[in-house]
């Protein structure tokens, strides 16, 4: 069952999420240098002909790689225990649940905003952010509809 978050509430939360998220960046992005190394080394052994290769570095990287991968696994499972949803990791963009009069809408933050500032429905997305007003303060709740 999602959880429904008040402004207050998620908002108390950002410290985590850019932790996890800023961690689930750099592991991305190592993952990604350490896959492109290995396929250049891959490439290169290719090109080399079966040549006698050290298998070391090549392991090294692949290590690199795989552990990446699993510190980056970790990172989206803490930004999911804390409830958040990713919706761009490249641009830092999640979004929690929220009831808006009676329906489920996401509060919306980016990565290197200072706080919540808008709302979306479910199906507008990032481009359909309205920004939180009053009235929307007033007439949201983070208790689950059932």
């Amino acid at each position: 069952m999602p959880r429904h978050f008040k402004l207050a509430e998620a908002e108390r939360l950002l410290p985590d999420v850019e932790r996890a998220l800023r961690d689930a960046l750099f592991q991305k992005a190592e993952y990604q240098r350490a896959d492109q190394e290995l396929d250049r080394q891959t490439q290169r052994i290719r090109m080399a002909g079966g040549s006698r290769v050290d298998p070391g570095p090549i392991l090294a990287l692949r290590a690199r790689r795989d552990t990446s991968a699993s510190a980056l696994k970790d990172a989206f499972e803490a930004l999911e225990e804390i409830g958040a949803l990713v919706k761009d990791l490249d641009v830092g963009l999640i979004d929690f649940l929220t009831l808006y009069r009676g329906q489920e809408v996401c509060l919306c933050w980016k990565l290197g905003e200072d706080g919540i500032h808008f709302w979306h429905g479910l199906q507008e997305g990032f481009r359909g952010r309205k920004p939180i007003d009053r009235d929307f303060l007033e007439n949201h709740s983070g208790e689950s509809p059932n």
